[in-house]
């Protein structure tokens, strides 16, 4: 699994003019998920994305996670994060695992997360056309892989 973690003052998704999901202070989160990803993959990145001390304590210093702060998640799947641009100019997204693997992996990642918050995660929606709104606080983005554990 690949994550691209960017920490938000707000972000909502937009999915056919209806606002899918929305929150304040948190992280959004695009989920990048590929064939042989596994449970293990989502404990390790759920453990890591709400421990990660990536908001600034009272001095101004990164120090508090996003349970100190009391924030939330957006999650959206995004198969475009394992895109591979080696050939040609039109990317593939054969690393890409399809929607019978992806969908399950993606639900449990919303579940796993809610659970470790203490609170529902907002979410797109698995394969639609979404716009996203964001405003990035920092800006802080920080990128992650299960499978190199970094």
């Amino acid at each position: 699994m690949r994550v691209v973690i960017q920490r938000v003052s707000e972000a909502s998704v937009t999915i056919g003019g209806r606002v899918s999901g929305n929150i304040g202070k948190g992280f959004l989160i695009l989920l990048g998920i590929v064939e042989n990803d596994t449970s293990e993959d989502i404990d390790w990145l759920v453990g890591k994305i709400t421990k990660m001390r990536i908001f600034p304590d009272d001095e101004g210093k990164m120090n508090r996670c996003l349970k100190d702060v009391d924030g939330e998640l957006l999650v959206m799947s995004q198969f475009t994060l394992h895109a591979s641009t080696k050939k040609g100019n039109r990317p593939s997204f054969i690393k890409a695992a399809r929607p019978e693997t992806a969908i399950p992996l993606y639900e449990q990642f919303l579940e796993t997360a809610a659970v470790e918050l203490g609170k529902p995660c907002a979410s797109g929606e698995f394969g639609a056309d979404m716009q996203v709104a964001l405003i990035n606080d920092g800006p802080v983005t920080i990128t992650m892989d299960s499978q190199a554990r970094e």
